[in-house]
């Protein structure tokens, strides 16, 4: 058995961490296609994924509204029928005894969706052209922010009655509160836009209404752009300011990621990187835990567990974020640490991302 500062406790809020692993979101197809509520294939693939011993393990974007719904077979929380399915899954982790935690992580499409999916004209901040979707969105009103928060806040609720152990704010890869802190789609002059600081005026109010009423215990994560990868998109200059602020706010673990549609690069890089460019986000994510005393997760490409352990060593990142790892093994962690692997055979050929239902393409048991 391998003793490594990997499988350490730690603590985001007042809940502690078995290890340093996280289950990064990811959408899964998987869910009721009407109504976004929980499948038994869904509570499948949790409960494998739990009998892994992951610290933690978050969900797919579950949406809060229907305007936010971003893909088919996606996970929803937008109302209170979809507790009962909710709360099965988080039965089904908690039951297995692995000690895995699990968060369910709200978000918003804004307007990287469509109109038959979203069942609306998609909304934004600014009604700036998204040349993916090839659509104009609506802009939202100052009301409508307000709006917008309130159902982040509900959600979160909704996912505290339904027994996660948290939830992550989805504030990456140009949905909704990333174009909000983009001043590529954020181009408002009232409170909400300008500013590095007007312009993340919504996720504080999120963080700070989650904290008010589910409470001080119960833990929130962010999930941030540290960069879009635009020339007028989010800079690391201003996403710091941004972290250090929602830390203020009450937030409790950050994950750094970057990347949005129409910039042509995403957060899912695909094929093997070199050893030494594993991580591909975490100079980003180490940039700012600097300024930040919360736990801050890195992601990027990361296989080999050596890597891992050496960029938590150093003091880069607390833990460490992976998703496809995952997909092609749900048991990794108990080879890597019964010394059976030292690298995940997953080669990023990124076919597991399939709309009838994740699944490795290498790995199809």
């Amino acid at each position: 058995m391998i003793d490594s500062i990997l499988f350490s406790p730690i603590q985001i809020g007042q809940l502690q961490l078995i290890n340093r692993f996280v289950r990064s979101a990811t959408h899964d197809y998987l869910a009721d296609d009407k109504e976004g509520k929980i499948t038994e294939r869904q509570l499948r693939l949790y409960h494998n994924l739990s009998l892994g011993q992951i610290g933690l393990i978050i969900t797919g974007h579950a949406y809060v509204h229907q305007s936010g719904k971003a893909s088919p077979r996606q996970i929803a929380v937008d109302n209170e029928d979809k507790i009962p399915g909710l709360k099965r899954l988080t039965e089904i982790v908690h039951q297995t005894d692995s000690g895995s935690a699990i968060f369910l992580q709200l978000a918003h499409a804004g307007r990287q969706t469509r109109p038959q999916l979203c069942q609306q004209i998609p909304i934004a901040p600014s009604a700036v052209y998204d040349p993916v979707a090839k659509i104009i969105p609506k802009e939202l009103s100052s009301e409508e922010i307000k709006e917008v928060i309130n159902w982040f806040i509900q959600a979160a609720i909704r996912a505290k009655e339904a027994g996660f152990d948290g939830v992550q704010i989805h504030a990456a890869h140009g949905y909704l509160l990333s174009s909000f802190i983009s001043p590529h789609t954020n181009r408002r002059t009232d409170e909400w836009g300008g500013s590095w600081k007007k312009r993340s005026k919504i996720l504080r109010a999120i963080v700070k209404g989650i904290k008010n009423s589910c409470g001080l215990g119960f833990p929130v994560m962010m999930k941030m752009n540290a960069t879009d990868f635009l020339p007028d998109g989010l800079s690391l200059e201003e996403a710091l300011k941004i972290a250090i602020s929602l830390e203020k706010a009450g937030l409790d673990a950050i994950e750094i990621s970057g990347g949005m549609n129409e910039a042509g690069k995403g957060s899912v890089w695909p094929g093997l990187r070199e050893e030494q460019e594993e991580g591909y986000f975490v100079p980003l994510a180490a940039a700012i835990k600097k300024e930040l005393t919360i736990p801050v997760s890195g992601l990027g490409g990361i296989r080999t567990f050596r890597i891992a352990e050496s960029l938590v060593a150093k003091g880069q990142v607390d833990l460490i974020s992976m998703s496809r790892p995952f997909i092609n093994e749900p048991l990794l962690l108990l080879k890597f640490r019964n010394r059976q692997w030292e690298k995940s055979p997953c080669i990023s050929c990124n076919r597991c991302f399939n709309p009838r239902g994740i699944r490795c393409a290498q790995n199809p048991k």
